[in-house]
This record gives C-alpha cells, sequence and structure tokens, in this order.
C-alpha cells in the first residue's frame, strides 16, 4: 500500500481530499492539525476558518472508530493516520523542526525512514514543493479549488446529508424560540431581564444562536444599546462562518453599520463588516471599508491581509494583492498579534499561489526576491 502526506494548504483547499486515496494509507501529520487548529479560530479569512472546522469535524468522526495515530480504515478503503514527529528521527543536513513546512517536511521524511517505500507528499506550496524534492521525495500537487461549484456542492451534501438535517431542526428550533422569546418579552412589559427562556430551548441552539437571541432580547426593550447591537452584529458574522449563508451576512453588516453611527472609528468593527460585504459579493464597499481602516491604522495587520484576499479574488488585480501580502509579511515581524506568525506564513503561502495564477494568465507581477524565490515574473 501506498502512502500519501497530506499537507496544510491541500486540507484546506479540499477538505473531503481526505477520502480521495482508496489505495493508500494516508497520513496527515500532527503540525497540521496545529496549523488548522490555530486557523480555525481566528478572523484570518472566514472561507478558511470554515474549512478548517470542516477538516476537525471529519477527523473528529473518525477519532470515534479508533484510534488516529494508530490509524483508522477510510469508508471507500484505505486507512487514515495522524503522525506525530519524532523528535529523535535524523533529519538530513538543512532539515529543522524550527518552522511549520519544515515539521511537515520531517514527519513525511520519518514515515520513508519507518519503512514507507512508496510514499508522496501532497502539496501546493511551490516552497515546500520544491524543498521536498532535494530530498528525494515524491511529490503530488493537488489542487481542487478550481472544481465545478455543482460539483463541490453536491459531494458536500452528500457527505453531510445527516449534519445538514440536523442543522435544519435546531434552525427550525431556534425561530420558535426567537419567536417566543418576543412574545414574552413583550408580555412582560419588554423588560428581557423579567423573562427566562428554558433551558432546555437553549440547549438545542449553537453559541452564536443563543448569543444572537440574547443580543436581540436587549435590544427589543433598547433598541439603541451599542454592545446588544454589536454582539447581534458579531452572532451573525459567526453564524456565516458557520454555515456561509449570505442572508446572515447581509443581517451582520445592517448591525454594524448602525454600530457604527454611533462609534465610526472603531476600525475592528469596520474591518469585519468588509469581511462580510466581499462575501455577500460587494467587493468595492469591502475595499472602500478596509481603505478607512487603513487610513487611520496603515499597521492593522488584519485589515492589510483582508485586502491583499479583496484584490485578489474580488477583483483579480494579482499586482495589488501581492504588495498587501508583502506589507503583511513585513508588519508581522514586529506585530504583537497572537496569530502574527500564522497570518504571515498564510500571506507567503498567497504570494506563491498567486505568482502562479498570474504566470498562467499571462499578467507580469514583481515580487520583491527577498518574499518569495522567483522575484520578478
Amino acid at each position: 500500500m501506498r502512502t500519501v502526506v497530506l499537507d496544510t494548504n491541500v486540507l484546506l483547499s479540499n477538505p473531503s481530499i481526505l477520502f480521495t486515496y482508496p489505495d493508500a494509507e494516508v497520513i496527515v501529520p500532527e503540525t497540521v492539525l496545529g496549523e488548522i487548529d490555530k486557523l480555525k479560530t481566528s478572523r484570518v479569512d472566514p472561507d478558511l476558518r470554515f474549512r478548517g472546522r470542516e477538516v476537525s469535524r471529519i477527523l473528529f468522526d473518525f477519532s470515534e472508530t479508533g484510534s488516529l495515530v494508530e490509524g483508522v480504515d477510510l469508508p471507500e478503503g484505505g486507512r487514515l493516520r495522524v503522525l506525530p514527529l519524532d523528535p529523535d528521527v535524523n533529519l538530513p543536513e538543512g532539515l529543522s523542526t524550527r518552522n511549520a513546512d519544515d515539521r511537515i517536511l520531517a514527519s513525511a521524511y520519518q514515515a520513508c525512514a519507518s519503512g514507507c517505500e512508496d510514499l508522496t507528499l501532497v502539496t501546493n506550496d511551490l516552497n515546500m514543493l520544491l524543498k521536498a524534492q532535494t530530498y528525494g521525495l515524491k511529490v503530488e500537487r493537488r489542487d481542487e479549488g478550481n472544481a465545478s461549484w455543482a460539483k463541490r456542492t453536491t459531494r458536500w451534501f452528500q457527505r453531510y446529508k445527516t449534519p445538514l438535517t440536523i442543522l435544519a431542526i435546531a434552525i427550525a428550533v431556534f425561530a420558535g424560540v426567537l419567536a417566543l422569546s418576543i412574545y414574552t418579552s413583550q408580555l412582560a412589559d419588554r423588560d428581557p431581564a423579567s423573562v427566562g427562556v428554558p433551558t432546555e430551548f437553549r440547549d438545542q441552539l449553537s453559541q452564536n444562536q443563543r448569543t444572537l437571541l440574547d443580543g436581540l432580547t436587549v435590544l427589543e426593550s433598547r433598541p439603541t444599546e451599542l454592545e446588544a447591537i454589536k454582539q447581534v452584529a458579531d452572532a451573525y458574522y459567526g453564524m456565516h462562518s458557520e454555515s456561509g449563508n449570505a442572508a446572515y451576512a447581509q443581517k451582520g453588516i445592517t448591525y454594524y453599520r448602525k454600530y457604527l453611527e454611533q462609534e465610526p472609528d472603531d476600525t475592528e468593527v469596520r474591518t469585519d463588516m468588509s469581511v462580510l460585504y466581499f462575501y455577500t459579493g460587494q467587493t468595492d464597499q469591502a475595499i472602500q471599508g478596509l481603505s478607512t481602516v487603513l487610513q487611520d491604522e496603515p499597521e492593522h495587520l488584519q485589515a492589510n491581509f483582508n485586502m491583499g484576499i479583496f484584490y485578489w479574488k474580488g477583483r483579480t488585480d494579482y499586482q495589488a494583492a501581492a504588495r498587501q501580502f508583502m506589507t503583511v509579511i513585513d508588519l508581522s515581524k514586529t506585530s504583537t498579534d497572537a496569530h502574527a506568525d500564522m497570518i504571515s506564513e498564510q500571506a507567503l503561502t498567497n504570494l506563491q499561489q498567486i505568482k502562479g495564477e498570474a504566470a498562467a494568465a499571462g499578467v507580469t507581477i514583481e515580487i520583491d526576491a527577498s518574499y518569495l524565490p522567483g522575484g520578478t515574473i
């Protein structure tokens, strides 16, 4: 049986890749799990964060069937195994464990050393691909990010039919709870503190749904309360991240705008609202919002990163996007943001992908050689 080692970017591009090697032992390095765990709780990119949670859900389901470290059988054939990095493994010269990429390569090298003769590292990272080849590792590029929307959507619904049914029931329960809450709050002279929602009902809701319910209950009696407005907006933001439902994003925008009418200088809220604009197809408004943030805080790490995404995915402006991601890499060197290293690594990965896309499209862009091998293209 051949062995396949999956890089982080491949899993985030398509979490279902775990099921596409029925003839192989699929290895997920423990370092990859760490990167995904950081990503799924940050606000780097809602789409990436959603896919990070999807990978975690799939692996959690498999963990209930056996030990992931020892390996579990996959439904379509093959096996899945999480590989912790052995600190005592002898690595070739030039390969260390100082950064995530090297740790993933070290895991692949460790698997080879343990007797996996036919091993392939699957990655979309140009730097990792080149470095792996220098150590004699077989490398495969597997980018399914361009698969048809219909194909990806059909496959997703087939695999998650049961969870989606549960979600639909939860949403129906939530709607009933919300109607009950509004009605009872009116009976209680619009005083939310005097109305209690039964615990059994609340337990059926997700954390974001409970937060939304609490915020809307407050706004029923105090419609201008600033913190409640932000609470509702953040809840809609989280619900959109979980489901991808554009209606939640639009609701979030509405409440963020209400908040900014009273607090126009809140750059964090304006940054989050810009993300929701982008995911509802309103790229111009998204860029305009971040331009306002960067005028006030030109070193705002997340705003610079998001601006790169907007230029890249919203306008296909490769040069402007590359410029933003180079700025992010520079800022992360001195940033106190807890996620600065992860954001910097993602910015570098994006630069590599932009370089490849621009070349394929016949577009010439300039990337400083200190950021990316190849420099000007």
